[in-house]
């Protein structure tokens, strides 16, 4: 309850900020979208990802944020073409709409509806797709249909140079080979950690604003469209093909597939300049939409 009342706050005063003339809103979005990129993901990556052991049977749920990313870039990369859409809007609803929102907000809504029992799932979830994504194909999907790309070449040394990634790899090499994060790391990592949803709350504030024009946008409602509702539809019907259907990681899986866009993912979105603002709304407003949609899963999986 704090912590969503920090973030309540930190929201505010992105908001507050945004109003202020003299502020240069730019300079002070640059650096906490840094911050973020580039400190606060490389923390998690080193307090999460090492502690996670691989085995085949983690796969099925894991998988669920990787098929409804790729499966994001397909409709909308096929959509864009045919609809002959501006790449920064197909880049953006490909990043926000195929990450959701599996820590911030799929964390707090799964502990209450199953209880702790359903919180290891969706841990695994959110550190072995959600982040592992936003920390990879993300920023593929960012070089490519961002303008700044230039030669496409570039694109491996664009991901390379960017620091979630080098410590992404980093921290899978320890998973596999049993390398914990040392103890001595664990509460620095851990409090940077902690950073990760206010300030990127804040970076929401900063950029948030809701107009008629803006909620009237058929972009957004795509993207809200396939997020809220499309993404956990094609997991409960391909995904209990595979599980149970009464089981608790399908059930899960679907609620989790189901969240609001990921923060961090609009936080990426905006870094390579693909429509900051439909961005922003996505996962501002997707937040509120997003816990109505939730229990209708919840009450639909029994």
């Amino acid at each position: 309850m704090t912590g969503a009342f920090i973030a309540f706050l930190c929201l505010l005063l992105g908001l507050f900020l945004q109003k202020q003339a003299n502020l240069p809103l730019e300079k002070i979005t640059k650096w906490v979208n840094a911050y973020l990129l580039n400190i606060v993901l490389p923390a998690l990556a080193l307090l999460y990802i090492p502690q996670i052991e691989p085995s085949w049977s983690l796969l099925l749920p894991i998988s669920t944020a990787w098929f409804t990313f790729l499966l994001s870039w397909m409709i909308f990369g096929v959509l864009g073409k045919l609809l002959k859409w501006d790449n920064q809007t197909t880049g953006c609803l490909v990043i926000v709409a195929g990450l959701a929102n599996t820590s911030f907000m799929g964390f707090p809504v799964i502990e209450g509806l199953y209880g702790k029992e359903g919180l290891p799932i969706a841990l695994l979830i959110d550190q072995g797709g959600s982040f592992l994504l936003v920390s990879s194909l993300a920023i593929i999907v960012g070089s490519i249909y961002s303008h700044q790309e230039g030669n496409l070449s570039e694109i491996p040394l664009k991901i390379l140079r960017f620091p979630p990634f080098g410590f992404l790899l980093v921290t899978i090499a320890m998973s596999i080979l049993g390398w914990k994060t040392p103890e001595f790391l664990i509460p620095l990592v851990s409090l940077i950690g902690k950073t990760m949803a206010p300030m990127a709350i804040f970076a929401i504030g900063l950029k948030f604003s809701l107009d008629f024009d803006s909620l009237s946008s058929k972009f957004y409602w795509f993207g809200m469209g396939y997020r809220l509702l499309l993404a956990p539809l094609m997991v409960w019907l391909i995904y209990r093909n595979f599980l149970p259907e009464s089981s608790l990681e399908l059930k899960v899986s679907v609620l989790e597939s189901g969240m609001a866009p990921m923060i961090t993912g609009s936080i990426v979105a905006i870094q390579y300049d693909l429509k900051p603002k439909l961005a922003t709304l996505l996962a501002g407003l997707g937040i509120p939409i997003s816990i109505v949609t939730s229990m209708i899963w919840y009450y639909f999986l029994g």
